[in-house]
C-alpha cells in the first residue's frame, strides 16, 4: 500500500508540473512549492522553537484561526509556521499576523517530509479538518514531534474506512489527539481502533462569533442600502446567479437592494454578470464614481468584504449548492441572525441541515421555489425576523470548540 502511495504521489507530482502552464492556479502551487525550503532555511535559525499549523486551504485557515490565535498568545517564544496545499489559501493569506512564515506545502514525498521537519522541528503540529498527508505525519511521529487534528469530520466513505485505506489510515494514528466535530466522526474512528477523540464541534461557530465583536461598518454599503430592504447574495457562481438575475430582472423591486459577491471575479465574468442585469447595477469597483445610493443592484469584484457585509444583509442567499461546486460558508451569514436560502446540494454540509431543520434555512432546487421563498422572506416580516433568530441562536448554542482544544492543550503541553 505504501508503495502505491508514493508512486502516485511521485505522479501527481509529475501531474502538477506539467498542466501548470495551461492553469493559472496549478501553476501558483507549483512555482510556490518551488519556494519552500529556500524561505524556511532562511527565516528560522537552529534554536528557535517552532508550532506548524496546516490548512489545505483558505476555508480550513478560517475554521482553525480561532486556536491560531489563542497559540500565537499562548506561546509568544514560539515562530509560527503556517503551511497551505491550496493557492487560494496561500494567496489571500500570506501576510497573516497569525504566523511568522507562510509557505506553500510541499508534495507528500517521503524527502520533502523529511526535510520539512528537519528544518521547522515543530514542538506542535496542528492540521485542521482534513488534509491528511501520510508522509509528513510519520515525520513527525518518528522524530518525537506531537500532533493534533481539530475540526475534523468523517464519512464512511472515505478511503480511511476502506480496506484499501490503510496507509491513510494509518496516517490518523500519528496525531497524539484528534478533535470531531461530531458523534459520527467519533464512532467511525473508533471503528478502525483510534480512542483519543473528544467531540469538541466545529471551531468554525467560535470563528464566526468572534465576527460580531469586529467592527463591521462599510460606510459605503450603508449608503447603498440606506433604508431599504437588502439581500446579499455570497459567493455565487453562474448557476446560482441565474435564479438571482431572473428573480431581479421579472420583479418591480423599488425599496428593495441586491449585494452580489461572486465567488469568481475575473473581469471577464463580472462583466457578463452585470450586463445581464437590467436595473441599475454598479460595481464595488466603480463606486467612486457612480451615484450608488441610486443603483440597486451592487456587485463586489473584490475580496475580503463578505462577511462584513452579510452584516448588513435581511436575507442572504449562499452561493454553491445549486451547482455541484460545494456550498460555501453559510455560518458567516447566520452569526448576523437573518435567514438564509442555498440551493439542494447541500448532503455533506451538517450545519445546513440543521439550519434547515431548524426553520433558519430555506433549501430550493428550481427558479420557481427560489421566487417563491425569497418574495415570502422579504414580504413576511415576522417570519424573516423569526428565522433569523434562530440561526443566530444556532450558532451560539455551538460555541466552545476552541475552548476545548485549548483546555487539552493547557492540560498536556
Amino acid at each position: 500500500m505504501g508503495f502505491i502511495y508514493n508512486l502516485g504521489i511521485h505522479l501527481a507530482r509529475f501531474g502538477l508540473k506539467n498542466f501548470a502552464p495551461f492553469n493559472d492556479k496549478i501553476k501558483l502551487g507549483v512555482e510556490g512549492r518551488t519556494n519552500t525550503f529556500k524561505i524556511l532555511e532562511n527565516k528560522l535559525k537552529p534554536n528557535d522553537k517552532t508550532l506548524w499549523f496546516h490548512c489545505a486551504s483558505l476555508g480550513e485557515y478560517e475554521q482553525g484561526l480561532p486556536v491560531f490565535k489563542e497559540l500565537r498568545q499562548c506561546y509568544k517564544s514560539h515562530k509560527i509556521i503556517l503551511s497551505f496545499f491550496s493557492p487560494s489559501g496561500y494567496e489571500i493569506r500570506k501576510n497573516t499576523p497569525v504566523a511568522d512564515i507562510v509557505v506553500y506545502l510541499p508534495i507528500d514525498t517521503k524527502n520533502n517530509a523529511r526535510k520539512f521537519v528537519n528544518l521547522v522541528k515543530p514542538e506542535l503540529t496542528v492540521f485542521v479538518k482534513y488534509d491528511i498527508w501520510p508522509n509528513f505525519l510519520n515525520e513527525i511521529k518518528n522524530n518525537g514531534y506531537r500532533a493534533i487534528l481539530i475540526s475534523a469530520a468523517f464519512r464512511g466513505n472515505q478511503n480511511y474506512f476502506k480496506f484499501y485505506g490503510k496507509i491513510l489510515r494509518n496516517a490518523l494514528f500519528c496525531f497524539e489527539h484528534i478533535f470531531t466535530q461530531n458523534e459520527m466522526s467519533k464512532q467511525l474512528l473508533k471503528s478502525i481502533g483510534y480512542k483519543n477523540v473528544t467531540i469538541s464541534g466545529d471551531t468554525r461557530f467560535d470563528r464566526v462569533l468572534d465576527q460580531l465583536k469586529q467592527n463591521n461598518h462599510l460606510e459605503f454599503i450603508e449608503k447603498f442600502k440606506h433604508n431599504d430592504l437588502c439581500v446579499v447574495a455570497g459567493s455565487t457562481w453562474p448557476e446560482d446567479e441565474a435564479l438571482l438575475i431572473s428573480f431581479i430582472n421579472s420583479q418591480s423591486s423599488k425599496g428593495l437592494k441586491f449585494v452580489i459577491a461572486p465567488h469568481n471575479i475575473k473581469d471577464e465574468q463580472i462583466a457578463k454578470l452585470q450586463k445581464s442585469i437590467n436595473v441599475n447595477c454598479v460595481l464595488f469597483s466603480d463606486i467612486k464614481n457612480e451615484n450608488i445610493e441610486n443603483a440597486q443592484v451592487l456587485i463586489i469584484n473584490t475580496i475580503g468584504l463578505l462577511t462584513k457585509i452579510y452584516s448588513y444583509a435581511d436575507v442572504a442567499f449562499v452561493g454553491g449548492a445549486v451547482g455541484n461546486t460545494g456550498l460555501h460558508n453559510t455560518l458567516e451569514a447566520a452569526v448576523f441572525g437573518i435567514p438564509i436560502i442555498i440551493g439542494n446540494n447541500y448532503s455533506k454540509f451538517p450545519e445546513a441541515k440543521d439550519m434547515i431543520a431548524k426553520k433558519g434555512m430555506f433549501s430550493i432546487s428550481n427558479q420557481s421555489e427560489f421566487n417563491t421563498t425569497l418574495n415570502m422572506l422579504i414580504t413576511d416580516k415576522e417570519a424573516r425576523l423569526k428565522s433569523g433568530k434562530c440561526n443566530s441562536e444556532y450558532i451560539t448554542s455551538n460555541e466552545g470548540a476552541v475552548y476545548t482544544v485549548l483546555k487539552y492543550l493547557k492540560l498536556n503541553f
